[in-house]
């Protein structure tokens, strides 16, 4: 987003929230700030959240204050069943040191294993923690899956397309996507079984048991008679 997006607080007393069907409490605070209440509407923070994600700085605009200070979306509190925002934190951070913040990837493309080989898209990571400056963070990052050609190939966290000035917590060798291969169930069921490789029956297995000690317990009859 290359302009900050806004959104429209009002000011409420600490402690005091008289809860409206479109009004969510929320909370701004920052290193060198002290905690101060507001409320937001829901519809448009339910807006704004879904472009800038936790990753992205956004504008507040305080009724009643002339600053309009840069923000991070740090924490959302929803309703387990309904899914309902209950309350939102935001983080005022210092912009001239880095932050760290969790990104979505974004998988675009197609792969050609998938395509041409009949392979399984397997994305094993959806997200990454990133470390950069506040206006540095970006909103999201791309996996380009067409790379993928064949069932050797893997998109690793080191191929992640970020700038020099975002730093990706993630091991190197984390696999981000993959393709892998069809299973032949047809050609596993005609496999010939090799001799030795037959499946062990519980059942036949306690049947000779007791065999034996019937066999057993008869002997021990004739000695004492």
């Amino acid at each position: 987003m290359s302009e900050k997006s806004t959104l429209s607080v009002k000011l409420r007393e600490k402690g005091k929230f008289s809860r409206k069907e479109d009004e969510v409490p929320a909370v701004l605070y920052g290193a060198k700030r002290e905690s101060l209440p507001i409320t937001l509407n829901r519809k448009d923070f339910f807006k704004l959240y879904k472009e800038a994600g936790e990753s992205t700085l956004v504008e507040l605009d305080i009724e009643g204050k002339k600053d309009k200070p840069a923000v991070l979306i740090y924490e959302v509190q929803k309703e387990p069943i309904t899914g309902n925002i209950l309350h939102v934190d935001f983080f005022e951070p210092n912009l001239k040191e880095e932050v760290e913040a969790e990104v979505p990837l974004n998988f675009i493309g197609e792969a050609p294993a998938v395509k041409s080989l009949s392979g399984t898209l397997v994305k094993n990571i959806y997200s990454v923690i990133v470390k950069a400056l506040p206006e540095k963070l970006p909103h999201e990052i791309e996996v380009d899956v067409s790379k993928l050609e064949t069932f050797d190939d893997v998109f690793y966290a080191k191929d992640l397309p970020v700038s020099s000035e975002v730093e990706v917590l993630q091991e190197d060798d984390a696999v981000i996507a993959m393709v892998t291969a069809p299973e032949d169930v047809d050609a596993e069921l005609e496999k010939p079984i090799e001799e030795g490789e037959e499946p062990e029956v519980e059942g036949e297995e306690k049947e000779e048991e007791s065999e034996e000690e019937t066999e057993q317990n008869e002997e021990k009859k004739e000695e004492t008679s």
